[in-house]
């Protein structure tokens, strides 16, 4: 009998987890896995390959779930050029529009063509980097918790940019923290719209806190970039003319100009800068101008003397 002490239940050696069993056999080794998704990337401006660029020096194999595309995607990935990187063609069922489950369903693909032997599973969206200077801290934070069975995953902060690459979304309606790694554990699933992970049952995964920070850049885009992904991303959870009647006929997306926003005043991650470098719009955001009421002023200020968040939706549980 192998006895699982700290996770969900005890199981048999024939029912271990082959994740588990190689770190019994292997205990001083970590070994990391990447694994993301895309389709469109080029007609949606994700910047996919500075995603996966980013998480590269910390993987040791990476799965692209490359959905079937109306552009150049598959080669853009392919173009990457690491022997690390393994490219799964996927198609994706466009029927399954409630609550962005599709979604969830193209991550469950990658993570399930994760070889058995990779301990830690990176997951990194389409929009999303790490910065260089983090990756000691998710190194460090993988090594110290890799043989502790409470812990199923890692939680990262996030910085979610708006409009333009100098500002911070700041109202509450942006999620300050969300796994990101998770054990190699298939019983593991994308939950909802594949914003964050839950086990079996639902349950909700335990992690721990780590010094290290996603930067999301999903609503940074030229503003005819960002109207056609508008379009085409609604289409994953409302009917055509449910969307139609969101986004309208604009062949250019409006940027609230009163969005509650904070000036980044921060070095993004390297890979970034060609892409910041290039930008071709101006954004007509101002941090003076943000509307917040006097509720999410004094919220903000009691999170930030703190560090509690009232009210605040956590898509997993926090071990300390």
């Amino acid at each position: 009998m192998y006895v699982r002490t700290g996770f969900r239940d005890d199981v048999d050696a024939e029912q271990e987890p082959l994740f588990r069993k190689h770190l019994r056999q292997n205990p001083l080794v970590v070994k990391t896995a990447g694994f993301t998704f895309i389709r469109n990337a080029l007609l949606n401006d994700y910047p996919v390959v500075e995603a996966v660029r980013s998480i590269l020096p910390l993987c040791d194999y990476i799965v692209v779930a490359v959905g079937q595309s109306d552009d150049g995607t598959l080669e853009l990935v392919r173009s990457i050029g690491d022997p690390k990187i393994h490219i799964l063609e996927t198609v994706w069922d466009d029927n399954l529009r409630e609550g962005g489950r599709v979604l969830a369903e193209e991550t469950n693909k990658a993570f399930d063509a994760i070889p058995p032997e990779y301990a830690w599973c990176f997951y990194i969206q389409a929009d999303e980097c790490v910065h260089e200077a983090d990756l000691p801290a998710i190194r460090a934070g993988m090594e110290r918790w890799l043989h502790d069975p409470q812990t199923e995953g890692l939680l990262f902060n996030y910085r979610h940019f708006y409009g333009s690459y100098d500002y911070i979304g700041a109202s509450r309606r942006w999620y300050r923290r969300e796994v990101r790694i998770i054990r190699n554990d298939k019983t593991i699933r994308s939950y909802k719209d594949a914003q964050g992970f839950r086990s079996a049952g639902g349950v909700k995964l335990r992690v721990r806190q780590i010094d290290a920070c996603i930067y999301h850049y999903g609503w940074v885009k030229h503003p005819a970039a960002q109207q056609r992904k508008q379009l085409n991303f609604n289409r994953l959870w409302h009917s055509d003319e449910k969307v139609h009647a969101m986004v309208g006929d604009s062949p250019v997306y409006t940027y609230d100009g009163t969005e509650a926003l904070e000036r980044f005043a921060g070095a993004h991650p390297a890979v970034m800068y060609p892409r910041i470098n290039a930008v071709n719009w101006h954004f007509e955001g101002d941090p003076a101008l943000s509307r917040r009421t006097c509720k999410e002023w004094l919220s903000q200020l009691f999170e930030r003397h703190t560090g509690w968040r009232p009210g605040e939706y956590r898509n997993y549980v926090l071990l300390k």
